[in-house]
């Protein structure tokens, strides 16, 4: 073995520890702001509207919109709405498709001709298939962002999953909870809930080239319906 081979493989798994300190510990910094500054995803707007997000992640979306070209984007946890005007924007780019967003709380929010706004439980079955049985879709995404305790979103996993088209995509958003690396005393959460559904699922598979620029609130939350 050559001295370079020798060195490329006793120092990769040390510098990628190293990569991954410096993510984690950047990540950390992003989420929780500078000292005395406040959460800078809660001093985040789209077009003057609260959005809760990484923009990085933002990027990700229209990236895979485009790729994808849903009929439909299902979206839990509407919050004031931001995220949900976000991608209807997006979708008025590429000229097609609706979002649909549920959240429990009904507020005054930005109308848009792409959205639809339901009031209630993502995990009401009835309430959400009344809803999107009768729109007509060919592709589906669904994007999950509304209580983020572990049974409440595997609860979601296992229902929403179904709408999810071969080739879409999943994504579920705050897995960075519960020490991946944020918050580390939020205790079991979207990342325990995925790990688990993934366990007992080869429909999908997680897709790590979504998280290409290191900063994500969803880190092995974007996933891939495969079959």
């Amino acid at each position: 073995m050559g001295w370079k081979n020798y060195a490329k493989r006793t120092l990769a798994p040390i510098w990628r520890h190293y990569e991954n300190f410096i993510i984690d510990r950047f990540h950390r910094l992003y989420y929780h702001g500078r000292l005395g500054e406040g959460k800078i995803f809660r001093r985040t707007d789209w077009m003057q509207i609260p959005c809760l997000k990484c923009p990085l992640d933002l990027w990700v979306y229209q990236e895979i919109i485009n790729e994808v070209q849903p009929d439909l984007i299902i979206e839990t946890g509407t919050n004031e709405g931001g995220s949900a005007l976000f991608l209807a924007h997006v979708l008025d780019l590429i000229g097609k498709g609706r979002v649909v967003t549920i959240d429990i709380l009904d507020r005054p929010r930005r109308q848009h001709p792409r959205i639809q706004y339901v009031t209630g439980s993502s995990t009401d079955e009835i309430l959400v298939r009344s809803v999107i049985e009768r729109l007509p879709h060919e592709c589906c995404m669904v994007i999950l962002d509304s209580d983020h305790s572990k049974d409440h979103v595997a609860k979601e996993l296992r229902f929403l999953s179904r709408f999810v088209t071969v080739g879409n995509y999943l994504i579920v958003e705050d897995t960075n909870l519960n020490g991946h690396p944020a918050v580390p005393q939020f205790g079991p959460g979207p990342y325990e809930a995925v790990s688990e559904f993934l366990a007992c699922t080869d429909n999908f598979v997680m897709d790590d080239s979504r998280e290409k620029f290191l900063m994500t609130f969803n880190p092995k939350g974007f996933l891939k319906r495969v079959k």
